[in-house]
């Protein structure tokens, strides 16, 4: 979506292929980080994304036994020109689909149709795709982007020999909860250790009346990998005693984390996996983005995150190069090398790897973190996480509008 309003800012015209039937609100909370909502504002929504997320305040890593390991401002409050959001994944793409609609027409999203392959023709490209009623069809363009997901067939065509996604002993169970927000009111708290943890964040506003908002949770326990992950599993729902006996005492008084699962309407399982960067994101006229190209672990709240900023590289190569296959390989020589090494980087823990240090080094117990890990070696830590991941504060705020406000490409 973030790529069909990029293109439509740019007087390019295009149509988006969709798998499932019918859009819905589904998922639970995600992070959008500021180099992300610096582009949706530039694409115009920064009144949609207000209106449906919430603005962070502080990410917070906190140890077993309740005390801070690390504590920070983030968005607008770090000094950043921009918020971060925290927002239900579900109303993100809902606003995102809307404007679409509303920009490109009601033609312009083509719903129950799937992706299947494509073929590099001397004046084009031609991508198949799969009806509901297993019929076949296809369609040419000048170029292909291919944002089908984690189990991409445009990318299983390009690495036909991939199979499936590594799991790396992980599993995540994941709801929503009515509850009081904790510490700020807006904040993104971790707590535990890189084995066994629990995350929550609001991701609506407070009621005015009950004071309640929707909180996203994820309790996460990590296993042997060897013992392997069934695919067939991905993403169902489960009972919370799957996972419940292992958090019962978590109750820091401060967050209860007992009663914030139980209070949990469905409650779903998720392996975290990812998969091995690739040397290659382009195949002549086609090209991946987003999680097709590099999925990550949700370590560092820069899946989405990246998925936006890779629409927009692709239209800046687009306002520089035209569409043509040149402007994707200058997308993919921009970002492949240092997107494959983030998501080598969440893979060995982003930025929580601190908990990782910090469990080496006292078991994750303490009275005094400044006992366990200097202030300025943390902070040397979370620093070149930032700059890896691209939203380091210097960096971002002086840095030009990806595409300028008054940005077109000249069509053939």
């Amino acid at each position: 979506m973030a790529m069909a309003l990029t293109c439509h800012q740019l007087g390019v015209p295009c149509r988006v292929y969709e798998s499932v039937a019918e859009l819905k609100p589904l998922g639970v909370g995600i992070n959008l980080q500021p180099n992300a909502v610096r582009e949706l504002f530039d694409l115009g929504l920064e009144a949609e994304l207000d209106a449906i997320g919430i603005e962070a305040k502080e990410w917070a890593l906190v140890g077993r036994n309740g005390n801070d390991v690390w504590a920070e401002p983030r968005g607008r409050l770090a000094g950043y020109n921009w918020p971060q959001y925290s927002v239900h994944r579900g109303r993100l793409q809902m606003m995102l689909y809307r404007a679409v609609l509303d920009r490109l027409g009601p033609d312009a999203v083509v719903t129950g149709h799937r992706a299947v392959g494509y073929r590099n023709t001397p004046d084009g490209v031609t991508l198949t795709v799969r009806r509901a009623d297993g019929t076949t069809i296809e369609d040419s363009g000048q170029l292909l982007i291919g944002a089908d997901g984690i189990n991409s067939a445009l990318r299983s065509q390009l690495y036909p020999d991939e199979g499936e996604p590594i799991w790396g002993g992980a599993i995540m169970w994941r709801g929503t909860a009515q509850a009081t927000p904790i510490r700020t009111g807006a904040s993104f708290v971790l707590v535990g250790s890189l084995d066994q943890r629990v995350i929550c964040y609001p991701i609506t506003k407070p009621d005015p009346e009950t004071g309640l908002a929707m909180i996203n949770w994820i309790t996460e326990l990590t296993f042997d990998p060897n013992d392997g992950w069934s695919s067939s599993d991905w993403n169902k729902q489960v009972s919370i005693d799957t996972f419940m006996p292992q958090f019962e005492d978590w109750d820091f008084g401060w967050l209860d984390v007992p009663a914030m699962v139980r209070s949990a309407g469905e409650v779903f399982e998720y392996p975290m996996v990812d998969r091995d960067p690739i040397d290659r994101w382009v195949d002549g006229r086609m090209a991946l983005m987003g999680d097709a190209a590099h999925v990550m672990y949700p370590v560092g709240s820069n899946g989405a995150s990246q998925a936006i900023v890779d629409a927009r590289v692709i239209g800046a190569s687009f306002v520089e190069h035209g569409i043509n296959p040149e402007a994707l390989l200058s997308y993919e020589e921009q970002l492949l090398e240092p997107i494959s090494a983030l998501v080598l980087r969440n893979r060995g823990a982003g930025p929580i790897g601190l908990l990782g240090i910090v469990d080496d080094r006292c078991g994750g117990v303490f009275d005094n973190i400044d006992d366990v890990i200097p202030r300025a070696e943390a902070e040397e830590y979370m620093a070149r996480y930032k700059a890896a991941a691209g939203f380091a504060i210097e960096t971002l705020n002086g840095a030009a509008p990806t595409i300028a406000q008054d940005a077109a490409v000249t069509q053939p």
